[in-house]
């Protein structure tokens, strides 16, 4: 049996056929929220925390009385059976319906996208690949750029906050178009790689928060914890019930949120060259760095050194050759 998703190696070795959404409706009306698990497959906390509130909710322990909630427990259902991250490709980029879609992720795609047009709000619940304390990432302030257009700001800071981590990321979508512009510009991979394609296309950093605010929603992703903390379903539970508060979808007490937040901002990616790019020690996701100081090492000796003072955030080892191997934020001005 896989340790993580509990297929047999026979499942494993089938495609699933089928996405499994469940809404419940109150009878008076009120917003629509939309709360997904395993957007990739190894981050499993939302999907226990899912199903934890799916069978209260069915039992009667917490109802919904207003407004909607729908929960997709495992949003990539392949990368899921596989217990890994990524399924034909990476679901949370090139986030779109797709007329022919070429991949696994494609068809959920086209699965998905309508769910979101049909929500108001949608809380996308994460875990990552090391150590570290949980944290929620938004979008961009409001504004009318080309980019990433936005008008729902306050409402989406609101349920930022009432998630629980006191730490709030930004520049997710600025960050990445400057990363795939480097991307393009790199030598080009053979013409069939599909998924030098896939990095290189302006459309990359779109996932399902920023289609969602593509469409007139607002959304957070919530990062609980790393992959394998037990207290991260716990993380991914509370914001559930705190959003559902929020939103006055059920009688749930709404908790106070932290005072002393901390809000930090995405300014730059560094790929991963070749396999033997190596960091100088274990990051963890916003340990702080000084200016000059050696974050990793490319395989040509080259020493990727911090251009000013900040964080490290999303250290990635693993990291394919062409993609992301870790992150830097600086604190908002």
């Amino acid at each position: 049996m896989n340790q993580n998703t509990g297929f047999t190696p026979a499942a494993r070795d089938r495609h699933p056929i089928h996405l499994r959404a469940l809404s419940y409706h109150g009878l008076a009306p009120g917003p629509r929220l939309l709360v997904l698990g395993a957007v990739h497959g190894n981050e499993t906390c939302g999907t226990q925390a899912i199903t934890q509130l799916i069978a209260e909710l069915d039992s009667g322990a917490l109802t919904v009385e207003r407004g909607g909630l729908t929960f997709v427990p495992v949003t990539n259902p392949l990368a899921y059976q596989k217990g890994q991250r990524t399924g034909d490709r990476n679901l949370n980029r090139n986030m779109a319906p797709s007329a022919i879609p070429q991949d696994f992720e494609d068809r959920i795609a086209n699965l998905l996208c309508p769910l979101l047009d049909a929500h108001d709000a949608l809380l996308d619940l994460h875990s990552f690949h090391t150590g570290g304390a949980p944290f929620v990432m938004i979008g961009p302030q409001n504004n009318r750029g080309e980019l990433e257009p936005f008008a729902r700001a306050d409402e989406e800071m609101q349920l930022a906050l009432h998630t629980g981590p006191h730490r709030i990321v930004e520049g997710w979508l600025d960050t990445y178009a400057r990363g795939v512009q480097r991307r393009a510009a790199a030598p080009a991979a053979p013409a069939s790689s599909r998924a030098q394609s896939l990095v290189t296309d302006p459309n990359y950093g779109v996932g399902t928060t920023e289609y969602m605010r593509s469409r007139g929603g607002y959304a957070v992703t919530l990062e609980c914890g790393q992959h394998d903390d037990p207290l991260a379903v716990q993380v991914a539970r509370h914001a559930i019930l705190q959003t559902l508060a929020l939103l006055g979808i059920a009688s749930v007490p709404l908790l106070p949120v932290h005072v002393g937040r901390e809000i930090l901002r995405l300014v730059d990616v560094t790929d991963r060259e070749h396999a033997g790019d190596t960091f100088s020690r274990e990051w963890r996701s916003f340990d702080a760095v000084k200016a000059g100081e050696v974050i990793g090492m490319r395989f040509s000796g080259e020493e990727i050194k911090a251009t000013a003072e900040g964080f490290v955030v999303f250290p990635n080892p693993g990291a394919q050759t062409g993609q992301e191997w870790f992150y830097f934020a600086q604190r908002r001005a």
